[in-house]
């Protein structure tokens, strides 16, 4: 038995400028900016959801940019494999999260489980 929900999404932008990339997303979003933690900071920008729901980041790509969706689980293996049981792709394995590939063509990351509400709002799946 695993949780996992959809934790938010991430807006990959193929920029030298992320500050500038967030500065229109935000804008856009009407979301404040918040800096990561220095291991991050050169590669994200996060933008804080309102409600709290839904982690919203910025993230400096190399590739066209695209907007993907992260899932998050008390257990990656158990998701990704109920996942693959769909249709999805393992794509790459990055740190500690997977790059998936839906059946039609879209990239998502199964990543830990951050939300403080993760215990109480995620599916359980047996």
């Amino acid at each position: 038995m695993h949780k996992s929900r959809l934790a938010g999404f991430i807006i990959d932008c193929q920029t030298m400028d992320l500050a500038g990339a967030a500065g229109f997303w935000g804008g856009a979003l009407g979301m404040q900016q918040r800096q990561l933690p220095s291991d991050e900071a050169d590669r994200y920008v996060h933008l804080v959801d309102p409600l709290g729901r839904l982690q919203i980041e910025v993230q400096a790509v190399t590739h066209p940019s695209r907007v993907h969706l992260d899932i998050e689980t008390d257990d990656i293996e158990a998701e990704v494999r109920r996942l693959e049981a769909l249709g999805a792709t393992r794509i790459a394995q990055v740190s500690t999260w997977w790059v998936m590939e839906a059946p039609t063509g879209q990239r998502f990351c199964v990543v830990r489980n951050s939300s403080p509400n993760f215990a109480v709002e995620a599916r359980v799946w047996l």
